[in-house]
């Protein structure tokens, strides 16, 4: 690992761990903006699951022999890493799973399709990523439960006056991202969380937006369930992390089924075993684990306030630059305390897909489409917007280069 002046963000001895960032596309360098999708992974991250597959490779749980037993410990301990990092009271409250989306969908069947029915209200945001939104929709119609969503307003922020109304006693629970991929908008998770339990529902957090760029307590918000992805903080693709409160996890049946998750199994009948595991079935992602450690400790040798601070900055100087240009739509808050580390826009008389591919030749990635988050498009009454998104590593020469490249585009739309 190169080393750090840890007294400043260093971004160029980051950089330095990425060599990704350095690959050239027809003598162009990589200007890697699409880090609200997937983050790049550094050197220590990649090198870490090398050697779990060189020295110590072996299935968990089921072997006495030495490989085994290292390959355990590495796994068991990673549950006890995450939980520390996001203020977890033990590894028995961190389920690792392979994404946000399957740990939506984990607490949708586990506990939705049990304990939902008619009358029941599940509310949502409209800025829901479809993980949130589909799954719900999906579990509110087998179960006859309401689905609802508080307003977004004009300046890209919810409704909370609109979140009080829907947010009473026929809520079981409440599911809502604690930052939009597609608005940058920080929502006030606390305050949706206490609204909740006010009136005796649950709260979801989606924080695949949040944990890989500042600090998260789930302690501190109260959450009942938080989730988040490894490949979006510098991890591995292929795990994500669903955090429940202990009680509500002892109280749940299992989504999935199969070896490792069991206590006892006969010809009649099977027990689970002890959390977190009865929701682990199978082989597990014991590389991505060890994986997603290295990268919370390469995270926390930065730190995650210098992280949030950098990238906050990075987002800044882009809506600035973008909001000067006259021509160039950008959605969701001003910069401030509640608006994080990406910006969505459109350039007028361009479809956000051919802005991409204008992007693609300056090798530029950027995101087009509606971001998973196509009824909130609806309500913007755009079908499409083109997302760049920054990271520890990204620069503001990454964003001049952006912008830009906005004149090629006006001068083939013309």
């Amino acid at each position: 690992m190169s080393q750090r002046n840890l007294e400043s963000l260093d971004v160029e001895a980051i950089r330095e761990e990425f060599p990704i960032l350095e690959r050239e596309f027809d003598g162009q360098q990589v200007v890697y903006l699409d880090n609200a999708a997937t983050t790049q992974t550094p050197d220590p991250v990649v090198d870490a699951m090398s050697d779990y597959y060189r020295e110590y490779n072996a299935n968990i749980h089921r072997g006495i022999h030495h490989l085994s037993q290292e390959a355990s410990i590495a796994y068991e301990e990673a549950h006890d890493r995450v939980a520390e990092f996001i203020g977890a009271a033990g590894r028995e409250e961190v389920i690792f799973t392979k994404n946000t989306t399957e740990s939506e969908n984990l607490v949708a069947y586990a506990w939705g399709l049990n304990e939902l029915e008619p009358g029941d209200r599940v509310v949502l945001t409209e800025m829901e990523h479809h993980a949130s939104l589909v799954t719900w929709q999906q579990i509110g119609e087998r179960t006859g439960a309401d689905v609802e969503f508080v307003r977004v307003d004009d300046d890209g922020r919810l409704d909370m006056d609109h979140a009080r109304e829907l947010i009473d006693d026929d809520a079981a629970i409440v599911s809502a991202v604690h930052v939009s991929n597609t608005l940058g908008t920080v929502n006030p998770v606390s305050e949706l969380t206490d609204l909740a339990h006010e009136h005796g529902a649950l709260s979801f957090i989606d924080g695949a937006q949040a944990v890989p760029n500042r600090p998260v307590d789930v302690d501190e918000i109260d959450a009942d369930f938080y989730a988040f992805s490894g490949h979006k903080m510098a991890g591995p693709t292929g795990i994500g992390v669903l955090y429940g409160k202990r009680e509500l996890l002892e109280e749940m049946d299992p989504f999935l089924y199969g070896g490792g998750m069991i206590r006892k199994v006969t010809f009649e009948e099977t027990t689970w075993g002890d959390l977190p595991w009865k929701f682990e079935p199978g082989t597990p992602q014991i590389a991505e684990a060890v994986g997603l450690v290295a990268a919370i400790d390469w995270l926390e040798e930065i730190g995650m306030e210098r992280i949030q601070a950098h990238e906050e900055e990075i987002a800044r100087y882009a809506y600035e630059r973008l909001a000067a240009e006259g021509d160039v739509e950008i959605y969701g808050p001003e910069p401030g305390p509640d608006r994080g580390g990406l910006v969505s826009f459109n350039l007028e008389g361009v479809h956000a897909h051919d802005l991409t591919s204008i992007m693609n030749d300056h090798t530029i990635a950027v995101r087009a489409g509606d971001h998973c988050t196509q009824p909130l498009h609806d309500e913007l009454g755009v079908p499409a917007s083109t997302r760049a998104s920054f990271y520890v590593y990204n620069t503001r020469e990454e964003v001049d280069k952006l912008v830009a490249a906005l004149d090629d585009a006006r001068q083939l739309f013309a």
